[in-house]
């Protein structure tokens, strides 16, 4: 069978082709596409196509390029199994796979989506566990305090997921007010306007002139590092969960020596030994308790959608200027 799926044909062109899909085998399953999600940071980057040399970003992005890894589908076909199918025909289910209207996965690689979740709330689910990763890693306590700087879609699920750790402050750093505006609805406690490297009078006012003890830089860009270093308290930590594509223009400061800050770098669902256990399956699921118990609403973070057949001009319109998007989804049921 065909199927359409989105492809960056060479840098900084999308467009939308048919791609043979073949049959489930063993132990694989075959899913119609419903909702996925837009991954706008990482995507932009894909599709500008610029990059240092030795990253991981140059070993990843060849075109043609196959962008996406957030989607939620259906189960239309199992393939031959030994015993009991782990997934069934008409199941919702959630993969990292692209931006395409059938794919065939591994059913390994599926993680099931409760009944009384959306297709929309589940397409946030590699980003869920980016985030939540991310936060593990910033060793908080009840009671401590944070800054998140960049409030784009991964910015939002660090706030959401502060808050229902219970922290003092958690505050936000952003040059977008609509942003802001709804990290304060989901978690952040103060929040500011303005470039990061004006921030620092605006955390030292909400920590009682002590600092922050985490700061995370959800930017991606590399100008953020040397503007997040000032902010911890000393001993303080900085999570950088933002993949520059120019890690080399990346800067540090007297900070991290002087006051003996800790940079904590964090990627996909990767776990030091301590949150091993914490796997990416195991994360998603708790994202999922989460929406269930109302603890974590992200109904409102998607503020635009699309048939998959405007992508070329989503992609380029992303490209010139993304800061008045959050969730941004290709709707593959129209």
């Amino acid at each position: 069978m065909k199927t359409r799926a989105v492809m960056f044909t060479e840098k900084q062109k999308a467009e939308v082709v048919n791609q043979d899909v073949a049959d489930p085998g063993p132990g694989e399953a075959l899913v119609e596409t419903e909702i996925s999600l837009v991954s706008t940071g990482t995507e932009c980057y894909c599709y500008r196509g610029e990059f240092d040399e030795g990253t991981n970003w140059i070993n990843w992005v060849r075109y043609p390029f196959a962008p996406g890894y957030s989607s939620v589908g259906r189960v239309v076909a199992v393939g031959p199994t030994e015993g009991q199918a782990t997934v069934e025909v008409g199941q919702r289910v959630f993969a990292g796979w692209r931006h395409c209207g059938h794919a065939v996965r591994s059913v390994d690689l599926l993680t099931p989506v409760p009944d009384d979740l959306t297709a929309e709330q589940a397409s946030w689910s590699a980003l869920s566990y980016i985030t939540q990763s991310a936060v593990r890693q910033g060793r908080h306590v009840m009671g401590g305090t944070a800054v998140v700087i960049g409030l784009g879609p991964v910015g939002q699920l660090v706030t959401r997921y502060l808050g229902v750790l219970g922290l003092r402050e958690v505050m936000a750093v952003d040059t977008v007010g609509g942003r802001l505006e709804m990290a304060a609805r989901h978690g952040a406690t103060a929040t500011f306007e303005g470039s990061a490297a004006d921030a620092k009078p605006f955390v030292l006012e909400h920590t009682d002139g002590e600092l922050a003890d985490v700061v995370y830089d959800a930017t991606g860009h590399f100008s953020v590092l040397p503007l997040a270093l000032p902010l911890p308290r000393p001993h303080g930590r900085v999570v950088l969960l933002g993949d520059s594509p120019h890690p080399t223009r990346q800067h540090l400061t007297g900070d991290l020596l002087t006051r003996q800050i800790n940079i904590v770098g964090t990627h996909n669902a990767s776990m030091p030994p301590e949150h091993a256990w914490w796997t990416a399956p195991r994360q998603i699921r708790l994202f999922y308790r989460y929406l269930q118990q109302g603890k974590i609403r992200i109904d409102d973070l998607i503020s635009h959608r699309h048939d998959p057949e405007d992508a070329p001009t989503v992609y380029e319109s992303l490209f010139k200027d993304r800061s008045g998007t959050l969730g941004v989804l290709f709707d593959w049921r129209s």
